[in-house]
């Protein structure tokens, strides 16, 4: 009994693991029609519209591409998926009391949020690591990127890049300036309660320091 159980089990993970490679690889070819967020806040709020266009990353504004890595992750070009010195300094700051900045680089972003639900728990964290191996080994940095800016939450209803530049802007993602740009990347630590536009002062203080952060990391590349 005992065997046939463990058996069953093993055929299971495996099972679950191909299923996983191959959602991995489809989607590194094809648009992702929806994420888990957008299920749960649907669920949560039916009368909340989703808003969400899919659009190349060649009609994403080199402003917002440039802005949401100096914000958000700007070691995304170098590591593989994990950015260890950030988790290095994150954990010196909370045995300090500092307040602690999040560590998560943008590829830990996109696999929570396309394959994965928000929470804090030992099992999605470790599954995050899984899926984020995944799409470091089988997607392009070009790929997870285009990925983040079409499927990220970017206001109330509001996912991705074309979404979030209509919305805020009532201009196409491609036609994002600077500072347009970089107040749609300082709301993204908590885009259900700041506003890309009008901003608050914390969010033009932050669009400020974004801005600089551009300018210091110098010609945007991926290559």
């Amino acid at each position: 009994m005992i065997k046939k159980i463990f058996k069953f089990l093993l055929k299971l993970v495996g099972g679950l693991i191909l299923i996983s490679i191959l959602l991995v690889l489809l989607f590194k070819w094809v648009p992702v029609p929806f994420t888990p967020l957008m299920a749960i806040r649907y669920f949560e709020n039916p009368e909340e519209k989703i808003q969400h266009s899919w659009v190349p990353r060649e009609e994403i504004s080199l402003h917002l591409q440039l802005g949401v890595i100096a914000s958000e992750d700007q070691n995304f070009v170098k590591h593989n998926g994990f950015d260890f010195q950030a988790i290095e300094k994150a954990i010196e700051d909370n045995q300090k009391g500092k307040r602690v900045r999040g560590a998560s680089t943008i590829s830990q972003q996109t696999a929570k949020n396309v394959f994965l639900w928000p929470g804090r728990n030992w099992l999605r964290k470790g599954l995050e690591v899984y899926f984020t191996f995944l799409i470091e080994t089988f997607w392009s940095k070009e790929r997870i990127l285009e990925v983040y800016l079409n499927s990220i939450e970017m206001g109330q209803g509001i996912y991705g890049a074309e979404a979030a530049a209509q919305h805020w802007f009532n201009k196409s993602a491609t036609n994002l300036s600077v500072y347009e740009a970089a107040a749609i990347a300082a709301i993204l630590p908590n885009p259900r309660e700041y506003r890309a536009n009008p901003a608050s002062n914390y969010i033009n203080q932050r669009k400020n320091w974004i801005v600089r952060q551009m300018q210091n990391y110098g010609k945007f590349s991926l290559e």
